[in-house]
């Protein structure tokens, strides 16, 4: 198993999933689901029409809503009512950085809430610990996403460890 942070430089190494289908990629989502709780902190990164919104639809999904879950594109944060706690979920991409993201008054549903937030890395630097999901499409395999994992800070890296032990083979 690859390290999930090289210690020495706290630059985090990225650990590598293929997801072949779509209904792979919302299985990576439901399984992340499970292990996360207030506070945690996902990034999420990739062009337009990565999956950004597809994975964190299935992961909300999976905490037990009865919201609809959609981009945040024009609204920047969404907040929808799980049964496990609140999840924000922000849409970074019209923001100019971390300054900007503070300005929106968000500090209390960060620290009780599940964070998702797309385009996370134009704002990573509001966030001590974090997990950065960075979705890639693969060549001439329609649906097929690489996920590159990198966990920032001890809570994440705790998170990280937890989800590659639980991780399905057939997503290496």
């Amino acid at each position: 198993m690859a390290p999930v942070c090289d210690l020495e430089s706290a630059v985090p190494v990225p650990w590598r999933l293929t997801a072949k289908t779509e209904a792979m990629t919302a299985e990576i989502a439901v399984s992340l689901a499970e292990l996360l709780g207030p506070g945690d902190v996902v990034l999420l990164q990739g062009g337009l029409a990565a999956g950004k919104t597809y994975f964190t639809r299935h992961l909300v999904q999976a905490l037990g809503t009865q919201d609809d879950i959609s981009s945040p594109t024009y609204t920047i944060a969404n907040i929808y009512q799980t049964k496990r706690c609140d999840v924000l979920h922000v849409d970074a991409y019209r923001l100019s950085g971390a300054q900007e993201f503070y300005n929106l008054g968000l500090e209390e549903e960060i620290e009780t809430a599940i964070s998702i937030i797309e385009w996370g890395g134009r704002i990573e630097e509001a966030f001590d610990a974090y997990l950065r999901i960075t979705f890639s499409a693969v060549p001439e395999q329609d649906g097929a996403r690489v996920l590159e994992i990198a966990a920032m800070g001890q809570r994440a890296h705790r998170l990280l460890t937890q989800f590659q032990q639980r991780c399905s083979r057939e997503w290496l």
